[in-house]
């Protein structure tokens, strides 16, 4: 059965897609040999990662950058990462109303992902996800993070290209340097620059970026767009490839891919060992009964969490 997918998912079959991304959100058994499997069929597509703070136009931006890579015949995959309903733990958003535009064009795979209590602005399966779109021949791959602001730096460890999406007159230029987003940025993006403010903020950014070098010598670009009116848009796909050029001829932009492999696998292991802890060394309701322990001050969670690392021989 795992095999039939895997060659439908080869095969850029939607449906098996979507089965493919349900099973590694909800950890199913096969979820694991099913990424094995898709691995040595990825690394083909442009992994472009869009965050920044809520109500900078995000999705408005995702969309009409899809729009423009469909009119160059590319196929577009999107993850879009939302905030979880605190009842259902679904995605609050989940319908993309902003990306409907898109929804019924082929070569466009819409994916909406819940962060599950996930920190970082992605959630913890969105790398997996990637790796089943880059398998199923997708050419160019978005993931739209949740746009909480300061938790949002985790969109390096998956993206090749990240893109931070700022507006005028909302105070994102103090917003930016809080969150740490000066140091993930390849590309700055001024969306709604129709807006009053759009010089300042520019110049304010220009400022930052000169105050500090990249490791790899890489200078973000800064592009104004307005995204509802299609403005900019080229100018930003144009941004992008210059990035993807200069990490084909820069062999020091290696490095961060290399640092990116190094925490996927870091994520990896820390999810795997969680999950064992889970399955092997704590009992049903007994880490319901260790939380009421420690707020009643019986116990510490230090105590707890060496208790549970001894159950496991480690």
């Amino acid at each position: 059965m795992a095999e039939l997918l895997i060659d439908e998912i080869l095969k850029n079959n939607p449906r098996a897609i979507a089965r493919a991304i349900t099973a590694v959100e909800n950890g199913a058994p096969e979820a694991a040999s099913l990424l094995k499997a898709i691995f040595p069929h990825s690394g083909k597509a442009l992994i472009i990662g869009v965050t920044g703070s809520p109500g900078a136009g995000k999705s408005s931006l995702v969309d009409k950058l899809t729009l423009f890579y469909r009119n160059q015949n590319e196929t577009v995959g999107i993850v879009a990462v939302d905030p979880s309903s605190p009842f259902s733990g679904g995605a609050i958003l989940g319908d993309r109303i902003r990306m409907q535009s898109m929804s019924t064009d082929p070569g466009v795979f819409i994916r909406s992902m819940a962060t599950r209590g996930y920190l970082g602005g992605l959630a913890a399966a969105t790398a997996d996800a990637v790796s089943i779109l880059d398998a199923a021949g997708y050419n160019k791959i978005i993931i739209e993070t949740v746009g909480v602001g300061q938790d949002e730096v985790d969109i390096v460890k998956t993206a090749q290209v990240s893109i931070v999406v700022l507006v005028p007159g909302m105070g994102d230029d103090i917003q930016t340097i809080k969150a740490g987003l000066m140091e993930i940025a390849d590309v700055f993006v001024i969306n709604k620059s129709d807006r009053e403010g759009v010089e300042r903020t520019e110049a304010e950014l220009t400022a930052m970026l000169g105050l500090a070098e990249r490791a790899d010598g890489w200078r973000p670009q800064i592009v104004r767009t307005v995204a509802t009116q299609n403005r900019g848009i080229d100018e930003l796909a144009s941004a992008i490839a210059k990035y993807c050029e200069f990490q084909r001829t820069h062999p020091q932009a290696n490095e961060r891919r290399k640092a990116i492999a190094e925490q996927r696998i870091i994520e990896i292991l820390r999810q795997r060992l969680l999950s064992i802890a889970l399955e092997r060394a704590i009992s049903d309701g007994q880490l319901r009964e260790w939380a009421a322990s420690v707020i009643a001050k019986e116990r510490d969670p230090y105590s707890i969490v060496e208790e549970i690392i001894a159950r496991l021989g480690l």
